[in-house]
């Protein structure tokens, strides 16, 4: 399976290296550890778990992507772990948001030649290379909503604090990704709450360390006995997990364009057709109306489909209003943290596999989840607009590397 992280290799400087290797299921276990020896410093543990983390150990252990999600609840609670999340329901504030900015940002591109293409920002692998490879040029056009992982980083530090009355320094928060780079993400200067010194999101471990975590206490997901699931910040229904229409890196693309041909030209999109250009992972939906294009989105997958669109926008021929952007060849089912295969299993047919199970929950549309819009009212509309859009939004920064590879500025 293809990896984020060798394809990043070349931009990651080695103070970033040294971030990445700081966050391992190692650092859980410790902080776990520490709970059961020491009355004083007793750290409540939140475990938030990404869709695709779970399709790929599914897929490992033959489960369904639910059952899997039930039992890896079991497991972390089984360690000492005291609340296990599930990263769509964040996910969901990330799409409600990405749908506003980019109805936002289409409406003022006459006065903004750098409002379009909006590219999504939830992949790290490639918000690194963009910082550091083109900087100025390209970080206007990046969406500002943060990733899944970082929304819930504010709801978990922000909102499940105050709720449980702990500071957020009380809280250590473990998200479980299938890509390495979502650790780098997580040690972003962005993500640092400096009053409470503490980040938002304290460690980030992958499937693939999910699954060394089993193995290293003997475990198979196949005899965890399942647990019901926390409700408070996962997307389910009856104890089964719901998905995101679109894409298996969130749906960006489809929730997007569906929200904008509605907002914007009165357009009911049932379907979206996909047209494939050069591969598989350059694809093309546009909304047309009396032979007129109203809009052309895209999704670009994998470094050479991205260089050839960031070349094309510095000639000013992208003929692209979005794009859903993410540095691995099929998306975030194939991060490059994610299980890998056995040995003589065919990764291609794994990754159909992963596919399948992901694609095998039932669809729940962003404005449907009405837990969300309660957390708007209770949450967003109480701190005021500002505080909301930090909470909600991040910033980008041109990246200057040093010789010596050690000091970067974000």
């Amino acid at each position: 399976m293809a990896s984020v992280f060798s394809a990043c290799s070349g931009c990651i400087t080695s103070a970033e290296s040294v971030l990445i290797t700081q966050q391992s299921h190692q650092e859980l276990l410790k902080v776990l550890l520490n709970n059961k020896s020491s009355a004083t410093e007793q750290k409540v543990v939140v475990v938030s778990v990404s869709p695709q983390s779970r399709a790929s150990l599914a897929a490992r252990f033959d489960l369904s992507s639910g059952e899997a999600g039930r039992r890896l609840t079991s497991f972390f609670k089984g360690l000492g772990v005291h609340h296990v999340f599930e990263t769509s329901f964040s996910r969901t504030f990330s799409l409600l948001e990405s749908q506003r900015e980019f109805v936002e940002r289409f409406q003022r591109k006459e006065q903004d030649s750098k409002s379009l293409p909006m590219l999504t920002s939830a992949c790290p692998g490639w918000i690194c290379y963009a910082e550091k490879t083109h900087g100025e040029f390209v970080l206007p056009y990046i969406s500002t909503t943060r990733s899944p992982q970082q929304m819930m980083g504010s709801l978990v530090k922000g909102y499940f604090a105050e709720q449980q009355g702990l500071s957020p320094q009380q809280i250590y928060h473990v998200a479980v990704m299938p890509c390495f780079d979502k650790k780098l993400e997580a040690s972003r200067p962005d993500f640092y709450l400096d009053e409470a010194e503490t980040r938002e999101v304290d460690c980030v471990i992958t499937s693939g360390e999910v699954q060394k975590m089993l193995e290293e206490k003997n475990v198979s997901l196949n005899d965890v006995e399942p647990a019901p699931l926390d409700t408070l910040f996962s997307s389910v229904s009856e104890d089964e997990f719901l998905k995101h229409s679109g894409s298996g890196s969130g749906g960006y693309l489809h929730h997007v364009f569906t929200y904008a041909a509605k907002q914007l030209f009165g357009e009911e999109v049932k379907e979206l057709t996909y047209k494939t250009l050069r591969n598989k992972d350059f694809q093309e939906v546009t909304l047309e109306k009396d032979g007129v294009v109203l809009l052309s989105f895209a999704s670009t997958y994998g470094f050479r489909n991205i260089q050839n669109l960031v070349q094309k926008l510095k000639r000013g021929k992208s003929p692209y209003h979005f794009v859903e952007v993410m540095a691995c060849p099929a998306g975030c089912l194939n991060g490059g943290g994610q299980v890998k295969p056995l040995p003589g299993q065919n990764p291609k047919e794994l990754l159909q596999k992963v596919e399948e199970l992901y694609m095998a929950e039932r669809p729940l549309s962003p404005e449907d989840d009405t837990r969300v819009a309660e957390l708007y009212q209770s949450w967003l509309h109480t701190v005021g607009e500002d505080r909301a859009n930090e909470l909600l939004h991040t910033r980008y920064h041109t990246v200057e590397k040093m010789t010596n590879g050690l000091t970067m500025k974000w």
